[in-house]
């Protein structure tokens, strides 16, 4: 191999592969699903033969989704996936029907913020 030819791994890192070649060039995902905090858990699969051809980094996130559900922020900084890329993923993931995402809760539908120092103050005075 000659100096000039390019060299397509670091030293340090291992071989790299570009992100769009992880989504195969998309750069958005196909639902509006995946805000921030929105909870993301595996969907238990009965074993129905050839499960569907995931790459790497798929099956890296189910396993993460599987262990315990995760926000779409947690699954990309433990992934060490950009976010883009993690949403992207998780789209197709979602297509296949791996997953289930669950919307964060809407500030209205979270309990007043009075009422929660209510029952901190009683459990001091516990």
């Amino acid at each position: 191999m000659s100096d000039s030819t390019p060299h397509w791994y670091d030293d340090e890192a291992g071989p790299m592969v570009r992100l769009y070649a992880m989504t195969a060039g998309r750069a958005r995902p196909s639902s509006e699903a995946f805000a921030l905090m929105a909870v993301v858990q595996a969907e238990s699969r009965p074993d129905t033969g050839d499960p569907p051809a995931l790459s790497p980094e798929q099956r890296a996130i189910l396993a993460l989704c599987g262990e315990r559900p995760r926000p779409v922020a947690e699954i990309a900084s433990d992934s060490g996936l950009p976010l883009g890329v993690v949403r992207v993923l998780l789209s197709d993931l979602l297509a296949a029907e791996l997953i289930r995402v669950n919307g964060p809760v809407p500030p209205a539908q979270l309990p007043a913020t009075h009422l929660l120092k209510e029952v901190i103050d009683g459990l001091r005075a516990l």
